[in-house]
């Protein structure tokens, strides 16, 4: 029998009571030892619901009674580089929520930290670990169809309401099992930007975790609409090596779409997660073996992060989304803020650490 993997989690939130707790308290090589958020009221609703027997307002000294190996953060976005670094400097694995930080320096200092303590950092990018985003990664990294030219990148989904500092209209006692997201996606000083840093995240970590490639400069436009933060954000964005390509999407959708073209010297893929299709085309015609058995889908999409922080700590898997990803991630769409907020000027993304 295998031992089990200490695991702490931090912060009580929505996410972490809707996903993280449950898929760690279901899992059998994981020992939730212990939660903490400094909101004793969500801290202590979480603890009823899930029957938790020891919980922290203050993380550091959860961290220092319990000791776990690992820890899950689940915190509002602008919290994301203290805690994952003084985490990091505990030597702890980190299995650290999207997006990784707001600023390119911080997700920067914390790859390099994680790289010289000898510990994974995981980014919460779930759909990376989808078998038809690991195809279209395999296709692309073979060489088959030559380097990259032109990406085209589009993720609508309807996250208005959080937006604007509500509960989305469908939401339900499945979703919300013990609290919504409540106002905090629509505070700019806890969750940094809208549509973007709530969203396009996902777009970008799917991007570079298929692709390998790193932007170079962002032209971007963004408009609220009337919300606090960004709800519509238009990007065209210069790779290195010349890739060209265009990023964005809508947080106002009626219609969802996650799709990922990618468009080669010698072909091209289209990936669309919505509608869970992978398709291809070469000089010679379609690419053949593209199509994923439904059985190979895994059962739950939203347990394969804290899964994957599991199993690295027994050694039976490699960090499925590591911190270059979230790092690349973030150059993009740091610099896609600070071009919006300059009216679309050209931002290089050597800029970010001058």
């Amino acid at each position: 029998m295998s031992r089990k993997v200490r695991i702490a989690v931090i912060g009580a939130g929505w996410w972490s009571t809707y996903v993280h707790i449950p898929a760690l308290q279901a899992n059998p090589d994981a020992d939730l030892v212990a939660v903490s958020d400094p909101d004793t009221k969500k801290l202590e609703a979480a603890a009823h619901f899930y029957h938790l027997e020891r919980t922290y307002a203050d993380y550091r000294e959860m961290l220092a009674t319990e000791q776990p190996e690992g820890v899950i953060i689940v915190t509002p976005h602008s919290t994301h580089y203290e805690i994952t670094k003084y985490c990091l400097e505990q030597n702890i694995h980190v299995m650290l929520e999207k997006p990784m930080t707001l600023y390119a320096v911080e997700a920067r200092e914390l790859v390099e930290l994680a790289q010289a303590r000898g510990k994974e950092l995981i980014i919460g990018y779930s759909y990376n670990f989808l078998p038809l985003a690991k195809k279209a990664r395999e296709v692309i990294s073979s060489g088959v169809l030559g380097r990259p030219q032109f990406v085209n990148c589009v993720m609508v989904s309807r996250v208005i309401e959080f937006l604007s500092g509500e509960s989305a209209p469908s939401a339900n006692a499945t979703s919300f099992p013990v609290h919504g997201p409540g106002a905090v996606y629509s505070q700019p000083h806890l969750s940094g930007g809208g549509q973007g840093h709530l969203q396009l995240t996902h777009l970008a970590g799917l991007l570079f975790f298929v692709t390998g490639l790193r932007t170079r400069q962002v032209m971007a436009f963004m408009n609220n609409y009337g919300l606090p933060l960004d709800l519509v954000d238009a990007m065209t964005v210069e790779f290195e090596g010349g890739v060209l390509g265009t990023f964005g999407g809508s947080g106002n959708a009626f219609q969802h779409k996650l799709s990922l073209q990618i468009h080669c010297e010698r072909g091209g893929i289209d990936l669309d997660l919505v509608a869970g299709t992978l398709t291809g085309q070469g000089v010679d015609g379609p690419i053949e073996g593209l199509e994923i058995p439904a059985q190979q889908e895994p059962d739950d999409q939203k347990i394969t992060t804290s899964k994957n922080l599991v199993d690295v700590i027994l050694g039976r898997a490699a960090n499925g989304s590591p911190g270059e990803i979230g790092w690349r991630a973030v150059e993009l769409l740091d610099a896609a803020y600070r071009s919006a907020a300059k009216g679309g000027d050209s931002i290089k993304i050597s800029s970010l650490y001058a």
